[in-house]
């Protein structure tokens, strides 16, 4: 299973993604006044990462719940990540550092298949590059308390049900009203810049999955 899910995705993502059109699909939405961020220096780099592992006949994926805290991510369910520091040579590099540092699990470079479409988040003004990876076994995790309130697992294939994306509306910043699409993953809401990922993740998984 595991290592049907492997080849296909490998030769998958080296062609072309469905990149901006599904990350749409997950956008939130402002109700209302329209706002627009503005920054006056260029979008920063980073990169997280979508370990895949098989666990009791499936294959799931770390999702983790950060502590809430003052800014635009506080709070939220995201994938394992961060800001390419200047000691990674490569985005990747970037991945796996934060991978180990938030939730304890190493993952090599040879672990890695590939990448998803890059993500502009205007939010935090980061361009953001997922990065997947397939691992042999279920990883033990271990959590960083200040990046990480809680980690949990989310089933692959729970992914593409139709039931699992809904909307609500969200009120961030004490004023901004959104309406916004997530993914109901183990009764957590995940929306935003990690929804518009994960949607881009959807549309190639069905193909594998149909």
């Amino acid at each position: 299973m595991i290592a049907d899910l492997k080849d296909f995705l490998t030769e998958r993502l080296l062609k072309a993604l469905p990149g901006d059109n599904a990350h749409q699909q997950m956008m939130a939405k402002p109700i209302g006044q329209r706002f627009k961020m503005k920054y006056s220096e260029p979008p920063k780099k980073g990169a997280v990462m979508i370990a895949l592992y098989p666990f009791d006949n499936k294959v799931y994926f770390p999702l983790m719940k950060r502590p809430p805290y003052q800014g635009v991510h506080g709070g939220q369910v995201s994938l394992p990540g961060g800001k390419k520091e200047d000691s990674d040579q490569t985005l990747i590099e970037t991945a796996i550092r934060e991978t180990y540092e938030e939730i304890g699990v190493k993952i090599s470079d040879q672990q890695v298949i590939g990448s998803l479409s890059d993500l502009n988040v205007t939010a935090s003004n980061f361009i953001v590059k997922p990065v997947i990876s397939i691992l042999n076994e279920k990883p033990e995790f271990s959590r960083d308390p200040r990046e990480v309130e809680h980690i949990f697992q989310a089933e692959l294939e729970h992914l593409i049900h139709p039931q699992t994306i809904q909307e609500k509306e969200l009120t961030v910043a004490k004023e901004v009203r959104l309406k916004a699409p997530f993914f109901d993953i183990d009764e957590k809401v995940v929306w935003g810049a990690t929804a518009m990922i994960l949607s881009e993740f959807v549309e190639i998984l069905k193909e594998h999955y149909k």
